[in-house]
């Protein structure tokens, strides 16, 4: 079966409790662009433009600045963090339709693959969509429980077909790979993901396959919390197409969406990057280096935290902007807030031209003149917990990064020599103390 058929299904709707909402996959889009206001009168634009679009809720409590620079009472109503744990999900009907997505060139991911779908379909009654590629492999037809439902499985080929609208739940099998392909494949509203770890590293996995039924079951009934992973929207001006219509030029501009970062380098150049970075249309600073590194806080502990930056969690609202190897000792990292523009630019003076790809992928040349413009999308990932949003982040920094792994130090008592020191003890008194130990 494949997508041209002509099935209809009526897909399960979700919500996610707390502030943010998951609505139903027909109303999505078209719900995330109208403006909705709140009892206070603003709209989600205006949110937008007070930086405050992620996770915001009302308290009762109000103040303000006035002029000596005093905090006062007022009766402004204001707006905080929302706490990350009550993002919890919740179906209003069961979801009918699962994109499975598997690591490509693994034999290990393979039997747990066919036991996956045989379950989802003889069991659950799903529809399941697969990736045409995953069709085409040979080393599937040795199991006979595959032959029996692989007629039954809905496929797609990246690029071709649009899953708009079609999926009401994503699972991976696999490492970090499947959810930035996941991202990929959606490029504006995301199903909820459910990813297990099959791979490698699998810092995005945290759910272990061996009881994958009841871990699905789970999920199903709702009993599972979400991380809103916030993704980047690049887009590409070329020279030649700004101030121009793009129908005129026969392309379109790049416009792509990011789950982990953006970055722009100096390619196979033997000279520096010469980069100007402009922050809400003010240049900000030149980076001289290898490049750049704009992530998102799922992407600080990905090529970022290799190059020096600082690890956030996936729920803070942020941008971080890491020097790739810069020759100056005092360009660190920085982190800007959710809501502003970055813009990327070769400097004038600049010897070579510079490459830019997106999570990995659709590399591209940019040249003098070219710009590359950066924001926080409003399309964030839904990430299914294992546990919750802390644990399950504190977690893989532990197991995949060893995070503050050292040997503990002794106890005070474990060492001989200062039994029976104190910190007002000097090197002298110790030297009497000694000297006296051993005349008696």
């Amino acid at each position: 079966m494949s997508l041209d058929s002509d099935l209809e299904l009526n897909r399960g709707n979700m919500v996610a409790k707390g502030e943010v909402m998951f609505l139903p996959l027909e109303q999505r889009i078209i719900e995330d662009l109208m403006p909705r206001e709140d009892e206070s009168g603003m709209t989600d634009s205006d949110i937008r433009n007070n930086n405050n679009v992620i996770n915001v809720n009302k308290t009762d409590k109000n103040i303000s600045a006035c002029q000596n620079g005093r905090v006062e009472s007022t009766n402004q109503q204001y707006r905080t963090i929302q706490d990350p744990a009550s993002q919890r999900l919740t179906w209003y009907k069961p979801p009918l339709t699962v994109l499975v997505i598997k690591k490509v060139r693994d034999v290990a991911v393979l039997s747990p693959f066919v036991q996956l779908v045989q379950w989802l379909i003889e069991e659950k009654r799903m529809v399941v969509f697969v990736e045409a590629q995953v069709m085409e492999d040979s080393l599937l037809d040795q199991y006979n429980a595959f032959s029996t439902i692989k007629d039954k499985l809905m496929t797609f080929r990246d690029g071709k077909d649009d899953l708009t609208d079609k999926i009401d739940f994503i699972i991976c099998l696999g490492g970090d790979g499947t959810l930035l392909y996941a991202s990929h494949l959606f490029q504006e509203s995301v199903p909820p993901v459910m990813a297990f770890h099959l791979g490698s590293l699998g810092f995005l996995t945290p759910f272990q396959f061996e009881n994958f039924q009841e871990q699905v079951n789970n999920v199903l009934e709702g009993n599972a919390a979400l991380t809103l992973r916030s993704r980047l929207r690049c887009i590409v001006m070329k020279k030649d197409q700004k101030g121009k219509g793009d129908e005129a030029q026969g392309k379109k501009p790049t416009n792509l969406l990011v789950l982990n970062e953006v970055v722009v380098d100096r390619g196979p150049s033997p000279y520096l990057s010469n980069i100007d970075l402009f922050l809400d249309g003010k240049h900000i600073t030149s980076v001289q280096g290898d490049g750049v590194i704009v992530s998102t806080p799922t992407g600080s502990t990905a090529y970022a935290v290799a190059a020096g930056a600082s690890m956030i969690h996936p729920s803070v609202p942020a941008i971080m902007v890491t020097p790739i190897c810069p020759h100056s000792l005092s360009f660190r990292p920085i982190v800007v807030p959710a809501g502003v523009e970055l813009k990327i630019a070769l400097s004038p003076d600049s010897r070579n031209s510079s490459y830019v790809c997106f999570d990995g992928r659709h590399h591209q040349e940019l040249k003098h003149g070219d710009s590359l413009r950066v924001t926080t999308s409003i399309y964030p990932v839904p990430s299914i917990c294992a546990l919750d949003q802390i644990s399950d982040w504190f977690d893989s920094l532990a197991e995949c990064l060893h995070w503050n792994v050292r040997k503990k130090q002794k106890h005070l008592d474990e060492l001989t020599d200062l039994t029976h020191s104190s910190s007002n003890d000097t090197l002298d008194s110790l030297d009497q103390t000694e000297s006296i130990e051993k005349d008696s």
